[in-house]
């Protein structure tokens, strides 16, 4: 039987509210500088509305639309519901505040906490499903959009379009999968987005053939995975013990999301305990493999974890 929240009785699907557009580099600063300049005033609730939004940002008023879409759905703003309110969120300010770890995106733990916001979180419907339940390491576009139309269509999702699906499967490839230049578009289009650079999906053979990456992840650093791990397991479980099989291939956790085989979970949770300071261990006691948090400790707050990776880059280039 499938499980995860797609199959929930009140799932709420979404395939849509990009645009068309994946995401681009600076988008995410430009929105957040945009909203904390704005926040506690009346012009709030318009910053991305009307055409003081399009002068703000220098693009037109769909790419604006697209802006807002990809700053909240990677947790850069919060807009709460029924709210009019936009408030810059706490992996926001962490990014991209004053005192931001990652102000330009230029460090590969910040585009990985991006793709665990958009894969693990089940609000992207066709990010949350490519990566936690698709079947197959290869895929092309229709394939993928036919595995989504006969998923609404058993879930009986209302107002599903065919049409809909197959632009936000689009979506989906041009956020991982840098375009090919043509003799009509340039460098810039090729790169469009920054996500293309995890390599967690390939072009392969024909043109409209793609792979899933899985393997290690060398870009991917301890302080994002044990943020990941405490996020994935807040949703999980209120147990003090988290299973090896469910950050290995429960929807939503880690192993799936970031792409990794079982070795690599396992390589990555034996460095719990030094990456927590004794907070989490890895125990295979009894036969059971689990994670372990240590009750005389406390573990810190998920996003804290971060820090080592930029600190580690930093070190890495004072060398």
């Amino acid at each position: 039987m499938a499980r995860g929240p797609l199959f929930e009785d009140d799932y709420k699907h979404q395939f849509s509210g990009h645009e068309t557009f994946p995401l681009r580099y600076g988008w995410l600063k430009k929105a957040f500088d945009a909203v904390a300049e704005t926040e506690g005033g009346e012009e709030n609730k318009s910053v991305f509305l009307g055409d003081d939004a399009i002068a703000r940002f220098g693009v037109g008023k769909n790419m604006v639309a697209s802006m807002r879409h990809w700053a909240t759905a990677t947790g850069i703003i919060e807009e709460p519901q029924g709210s009019q309110v936009i408030h810059t969120a706490g992996l926001g300010r962490k990014l991209f505040g004053p005192d931001g770890l990652d102000p330009y995106m230029e460090h590969p733990a910040t585009l990985w906490l991006c793709h665990w916001q958009l894969a693990a979180l089940p609000a992207k419907t066709t990010w949350f499903w490519a990566f936690n339940h698709f079947p197959a390491i290869t895929f092309d576009r229709d394939g993928l959009a036919k595995g989504l139309e006969r998923l609404a269509k058993d879930r009986a999702w209302m107002r599903v379009a065919g049409a809909t699906i197959k632009n936000d499967v689009a979506c989906f490839v041009r956020t991982y999968v840098a375009q090919r230049p043509t003799g009509r578009s340039g460098n810039d289009d090729a790169l469009e987005s920054p996500l293309t650079e995890l390599g967690l999906i390939k072009a392969v053979g024909k043109r409209d053939n793609f792979r899933f990456v899985r393997g290690p992840k060398s870009t991917l650093g301890n302080g994002v995975f044990v943020y990941a791990l405490l996020d994935f397991w807040s949703r999980h479980s209120s147990a003090a013990t988290l299973s090896f099989d469910a950050i290995a291939h429960e929807p939503g956790g880690p192993g799936r999301v970031f792409l990794l085989d079982e070795n690599d979970v396992a390589d990555r949770l034996a460095e719990l305990d030094d990456a927590t300071r004794g907070a989490l261990r890895w125990s295979e006691a009894t036969g059971l493999r689990q994670v372990v948090r240590d009750a005389r400790r406390t573990v810190a707050d998920p996003i804290s974890y971060i820090d080592m990776d930029y600190a580690a880059s930093a070190r890495q280039e004072a060398a």
